[in-house]
């Protein structure tokens, strides 16, 4: 893969300001936090191919249930990281399992989540979205250190906009730090992140973008998930498949520099970059350290 192109926006405020943002750009890229699936085999290539610096969170699939995402949280943190399971509340039943969830994570030394509402046709029980579950966590007593959240630059999908709006708002009461779900137009989602800003939303925001990824690993991806899931992964990331069939296919650089120069902008709400790897952590860790290479 060719060397990502670093060129500092070249207008009137001066090399030191130009300096500064390829600093805050290194920094974001430094501080990245990678998404991987809870696969068999994602624990060895976690272990073979990611700095235990970098923060991994779990990602929660249908097919597999909470179970497996919470394990492997678990023994990514024995095994000296920092992991966050997606906590799908859906798939939760009640305040019973929700409890025993949580006392296993804390007293397994895992002290981050991510709470979302979860895919699921039907909810399982008695969290039928992301805010239910995050209110009976602190109600319950059951604190993390870091709790994050998703957020959604171009919409839902199937609910409206002013209604994703304010569960985010109310969401942002129990949360450290959002993380944006996939956009392809650094532009959408700078927007959304001022208009966040304007309505007295203060959370960090973590950019979230595909990782250096190639279309045969996001195609056995998509086949490891089951038929369901698979079904719609595909539906939710049809848009980074047209990508790969571009000439030269996908790659991250253009989105990391469309919003490298905002993240050093005094007052700015964005904290940093989410990569999902879709599993490649080898791939996507080389491309990140190329670019920290080249704005070193």
């Amino acid at each position: 893969m060719a060397s990502p192109h670093w060129s500092p926006r070249s207008d009137d405020d001066g090399p030191s300001a130009a300096s500064r943002r390829k600093a805050a750009l290194a920094e974001a890229l430094r501080n990245a936090t990678y998404e991987v699936l809870p696969f068999r085999s994602t624990e060895d290539k976690v272990l073979d191919h990611v700095p235990q610096d970098v923060p991994l969170t779990v990602t929660t699939t249908e097919a597999r249930g909470l179970e497996a995402t919470v394990d492997l949280a678990v023994r990514l943190v024995k095994n000296g990281y920092t992991a966050a399971p997606h906590l799908a509340a859906r798939l939760v039943r009640d305040r019973a399992e929700l409890g025993e969830l949580a006392a296993r994570l804390q007293e397994s030394g895992v002290d981050r989540v991510f709470v979302i509402g979860g895919d699921a046709a039907e909810p399982a029980g008695d969290f039928p979205d992301a805010l239910s579950l995050l209110a009976a966590l602190d109600e319950d007593g059951h604190a993390f250190a870091n709790v994050g959240i998703a957020g959604y630059p171009e919409g839902h999908g199937t609910i409206r906009d002013d209604v994703m709006e304010e569960a985010l708002r109310r969401k942002t009461g129990y949360a450290d730090e959002i993380i944006t779900q996939l956009c392809f137009d650094a532009g959408t989602t700078l927007r959304w992140a001022r208009r966040l800003q304007a309505a007295g939303v203060r959370t960090p925001i973590r950019v979230g973008l595909p990782g250096a990824i190639n279309r045969q690993k996001l195609v056995r991806v998509s086949a490891g998930l089951g038929l369901g899931q698979s079904a719609r992964f595909l539906a939710k990331q049809s848009a980074l498949f047209w990508r790969f069939f571009l000439p030269g296919g996908y790659r991250p650089d253009k989105l990391v520099r469309g919003v490298g120069d905002q993240i050093a902008c005094p007052g700015s709400n964005l904290g940093g970059f989410h990569l999902f790897t879709f599993n490649d952590v080898a791939g996507t860790e080389r491309w990140r350290q190329r670019w920290l290479t080249r704005l070193s």
